[in-house]
């Protein structure tokens, strides 16, 4: 009955350990919450800072897991770049080290766990505060003291039965291989989801005299590479950005991971003896050497960083960026050799989008105003190829910003506004999609006098467009008389059927719910009038002003 009743403490301690650490975390996420978000906002473009940063969030929160699961958070939102949040990543594998620290501080020289498991009972009564902060604090206190409990009673299990001290001690003795031992920490720690938990049992088992310490360092270093694990969940359903920065983490910790094997092997006799005998005890050299470990390591592997990453868009290719890249028909970098020849493919690029944002602003308009059905997910991807080749145009513009002559450069600089005005085109025809949808919603249309006015409106546009095509792609002036007196027209217009609208209002002969949609589609439909004046005026002026 002895060896149950020791196996069943040494389960419960376990329990209770990662109980609280799981406790402790997350109290400390709920008082530093906010805090700890402007914190990774303030990783810039630095390795070095984003690995403080993560190094800090790690040792305050005790999870390397939790710190990377945020930074994959981060990355999948749009807040940081894979750079930033590998670096952050990497941070985290220094900061986990405190729990080991604090774990190796129940050990007989440095005895405070009695001190600490107390704080267990302080924190429950916390918990039963009004006071949410209170509560949280009291939430981050009993999980601090259930941590050092299960510290505790996993040692008393040890301690206290001669038959688990001996079979965990034999088992340390016999499969006493580097490789193996390594591959059960890797284990261990992917069982537990967190290095933390994995090296805070080890660091007790030495303290118990159950495993060598060069066995745990070992495992220790096998533990390292097992919590990604946990990171490799978190990225599951993320985004490209993420899945990305999740390879590039798993590469630096198999890479260090199998680098420290080799030189722990190599240099176990000189190596361990230095740790284990002069920090005061073997379980606070094994969590110093762990801590140095991962500062050379995750600071000496910053630079593969840039390299890793673009390895990772080779290895992990985003099929959307493929399809949108196909949308690019006449552009390249290898003209940029020739400032001449990729000036005028630009132009060409330039007349392929806007004939794109008038094939989506048509559909746009007919479905919005005529009911006219469409494949929606054909209008979004002609949407997202817009949007792209306004991307890669302006990149694309500003390196040749640099090659080319003044009178170039004219023109030039003329493309800039010109990209912007045909994009904005493609916004509006996108808005068209989304006010039908709310009107397809609420069950509501434009009645036959409203839809009149808005086609009259529409036909002038289309004609506007005609116009624009063929001054801008032909520089033909002698139309741009012909665009200005059309674009005053829908001026007119606009204030005319705003006034006709609210008369119909007046009367009952239309519905108030349909006004703001009316009012919203005057609005745009003068607005693309003004984007078309502009694309044509380019050609004269370059930010497409009519004077």
């Amino acid at each position: 009955m002895e060896i149950v009743s020791a196996v069943i403490s040494l389960l419960v301690g376990v329990a209770t350990f990662l109980i609280g650490m799981k406790m402790m975390s997350s109290g400390i996420k709920k008082v530093a919450g906010k805090g700890l978000k402007r914190i990774f906002r303030k990783t810039q473009n630095s390795s070095l800072a984003g690995l403080g940063i993560g190094a800090l969030v790690s040792a305050i929160i005790q999870s390397c897991a939790g710190t990377s699961v945020m930074a994959i958070g981060f990355i999948n939102a749009g807040i940081m770049t894979v750079f930033q949040g590998v670096s952050v990543m990497m941070g985290s594998y220094i900061g986990t080290n405190m729990t080991g620290i604090l774990v190796s501080l129940s050990s007989s020289s440095f005895n405070i766990t009695i001190y600490l498991t107390a704080l267990a009972f302080v924190g429950v009564v916390l918990m039963f505060f009004k006071n949410e902060k209170v509560v949280h604090i009291g939430e981050m206190l009993a999980g601090l003291g259930l941590l050092f409990f299960g510290l505790s009673t996993m040692s008393g299990a040890f301690k206290g039965s001669a038959e688990i001290n001996n079979a965990f001690t034999n088992l340390f003795a016999n499969v006493n291989f580097p490789l193996l031992l390594f591959i059960f920490g890797v284990l261990l720690a992917m069982l537990l989801q967190s290095s933390s938990a994995a090296i805070g049992i080890v660091i007790v088992m030495v303290g118990s005299e159950v495993i060598p310490f060069s066995s745990a360092l070992y495992v220790s270093i096998g533990a390292m590479v097992g919590t990604v694990m946990t990171t490799v969940l978190g990225a599951i359903g993320s985004n490209i950005n993420a899945k990305r920065a999740t390879l590039i983490i798993v590469l630096i910790r198999v890479i260090t991971g199998f680098i420290g094997l080799a030189i722990a092997w190599i240099f176990e006799k000189s190596l361990c003896p230095i740790f284990a005998n002069n920090f005061g005890s073997e379980e606070f050299g094994l969590a110093i050497l762990m801590v140095i470990y991962n500062i050379i390591f995750m600071a000496g592997l910053l630079p593969l960083i840039k390299p890793l990453e673009k390895l990772a868009e080779k290895m992990i290719v985003d099929k959307e960026d493929i399809k949108k890249a196909k949308a690019i028909q006449f552009i390249d970098n290898r003209f940029l050799a020739t400032p001449e020849i990729a000036l005028s493919q630009a132009k060409k690029e330039i007349v392929h989008m806007f004939i794109l944002s008038r094939k989506n602003f048509e559909l746009g308009y007919e479905y919005f105003v005529n009911d006219k059905m469409m494949d929606e997910n054909d209008f979004k991807n002609r949407e997202d190829e817009i949007d792209y080749i306004n991307s890669r145009l302006t990149s694309y513009l500003v390196d040749l910003s640099s090659k080319t002559s003044l009178e170039e450069a004219k023109v030039l600089g003329s493309y800039f506004h010109v990209i912007n005005d045909i994009e904005r085109i493609g916004d509006h025809a996108y808005n068209f999609f989304d006010h039908k949808k709310e009107m397809v919603e609420k069950e509501i249309n434009f009645s036959t006098v409203a839809k009149e006015e808005l086609n009259n409106f529409y036909y002038i546009i289309l004609k506007m467009f005609d116009l624009t095509d063929d001054i801008f792609e032909n520089v033909n002036k002698d139309e741009l008389d012909e665009l200005k007196v059309l674009e005053e027209k829908t001026d007119s217009l606009n204030h005319q059927y705003a006034s006709n609208h609210y008369q119909r209002l007046q009367k009952n002969e239309c519905s108030s719910e349909l006004s703001p949609y009316f009012s919203t589609l005057l609005s745009e439909l003068e607005r693309v009038s003004d984007h078309l004046t502009n694309v044509g005026y380019s050609i004269v002026n370059p930010v497409g002003d009519e004077e």
